[in-house]
């Protein structure tokens, strides 16, 4: 395990310090489905990208990280090896960040595939060795930390609730804006992009009607601290700038480097 951490560091080392040009960290990028690029995790930092998915499944008490249910589970990663371990090694050695002058946290959005109490659980206990990193909450008091993890798929809604102390959050959904969920506990809400708009970016304009619900709920999320994330969405510039303009705060991808500099060049048109 030590060799292994070893690799992992100066592999971060190399992706995020040793590139001839810098990193710019991207607010609005979230990686899906994180796990399937050639280099998981790495991949998605060097492109600046703040916010991570990863399936998981649990299989003889261990999370392994895959989209579904693994075979060999030999050849499969688990949470610890593939996240939580490389970004606590890392961090530790680097005043608590990844990206230097950065100082919100990174979310690891984790979907969990199999049963939500059961695999919540050992997701707690997975956890806490690695409480020094976790933006999270103590008997009501937020403690900042340069990880934020929220759980989506099969959700403990209520498991999370009573502890307390929350080392995760909850992915909200649009039915539950207007419940009283702080933004502590459910800091994004996600929806699929088809339930919302026909609009697939080739032509034309969405939908008016469409568009300007759309928006009402994205407004009401904002209302309440939350973030957006629609998943599901063509991926193109046309739909972007539409879901920018609407105030979607993560964009749903995964062509990590077309998403990077799309991002890149709206920031320069905007300064």
């Amino acid at each position: 395990m030590k060799n292994y951490l070893i690799v992992v560091c100066l592999t971060i080392a190399t992706i995020c310090f040793g590139q001839t040009d810098p990193i710019i960290p991207l607010p609005n990028a979230h990686a899906h489905n994180d796990y399937e690029h050639r280099r998981p995790l790495f991949d998605a930092l060097s492109h600046g990208f703040t916010s991570l998915e990863a399936d998981v499944h649990l299989i003889n008490e261990t999370l392994y990280v895959a989209h579904d249910t693994p075979r060999d589970l030999d050849k499969t990663p688990s949470l610890q090896s593939l996240y939580l371990q490389p970004l606590y090694q890392w961090m530790s050695e680097h005043n608590g960040t990844i990206y230097p002058k950065y100082d919100e946290p990174i979310f690891l959005m984790i979907d969990i595939k199999t049963n939500a109490e059961s695999t919540y659980a050992a997701l707690r206990s997975a956890l806490a060795p690695f409480k020094s990193m976790l933006w999270h909450v103590d008997n009501g008091k937020v403690v900042p930390g340069p990880l934020r993890i929220f759980l989506s798929g099969n959700r403990p809604i209520a498991m999370v609730q009573q502890d307390e102390v929350q080392l995760a959050g909850i992915d909200g959904r649009p039915n539950d804006i207007g419940k009283d969920y702080t933004a502590e506990f459910m800091p994004v809400i996600s929806d699929n992009y088809r339930r919302h708009l026909s609009w697939r970016g080739k032509k034309g304009e969405p939908d008016a009607e469409e568009y300007e619900q759309l928006k009402s709920w994205i407004n009401a999320a904002h209302a309440e601290g939350k973030k957006v994330r629609l998943w599901a969405s063509p991926e193109n510039q046309a739909v972007w700038v539409k879901l920018l303009e609407l105030g979607v705060d993560l964009l749903n991808t995964d062509r990590l480097a077309d998403l990077r500099d799309f991002l890149l060049n709206e920031a320069t048109r905007s300064n």
